[in-house]
């Protein structure tokens, strides 16, 4: 892949770094969340292309969050509580899925995901091969999955503002 460096073009046209195109398109992807709480998305990328999408909601089948599938999300339960209740499945739950649904292999990839995966995900994440996780900002409890994911060497790194 090319260099994370933002690079000039003719005139005064500035490219986004590779980080920030694909974190800028798992932004995109956040807005199909139907999650009523908190909009999170994640895409793998394999040698410089996207290879699976997913967002957090509710699971295929399931009314979605906003229209009642989740009692949790729609509760007044306090932020980190209650969370066995939710029904939601994370952005990279439902990304490290769709490929296995259609047969991506999804090994020494790069997933890229707003918030920083909780401790289901990254070992989901560590499972499947991800070999490293790039994310917008930290999820609030992922002190443990941090742990685990430098014990298994996947490395675990912040997208910097450009």
């Amino acid at each position: 892949m090319p260099s994370n460096r933002k690079t000039k073009t003719s005139g005064s046209m500035k490219r986004p770094s590779w980080d920030r195109y694909f974190m800028d398109i798992a932004a995109v992807v956040a807005t199909r969340s139907n999650c009523i709480r908190r909009h999170v998305a994640a895409i793998i990328v394999k040698d410089g292309r996207i290879i699976s999408t997913g967002y957090n909601g509710t699971p295929r089948g399931i009314r979605n969050c906003h229209e009642g599938g989740c009692r949790r999300c729609a509760s007044d339960a306090p932020p980190g509580t209650k969370l066995a209740e939710c029904l939601c499945s994370h952005g990279e739950e439902n990304a490290i899925v769709q490929a296995a649904y259609h047969g991506i292999a999804v090994k020494d990839s790069i997933i890229y995901t707003t918030f920083s995966p909780c401790l289901i995900c990254s070992k989901m994440i560590i499972n499947a091969g991800i070999r490293e996780v790039v994310y917008q900002d930290r999820y609030a409890l992922d002190d443990s999955a941090r742990k685990i994911l430098r014990e298994a060497k996947v490395r675990i790194r912040t997208l910097k503002p450009d």
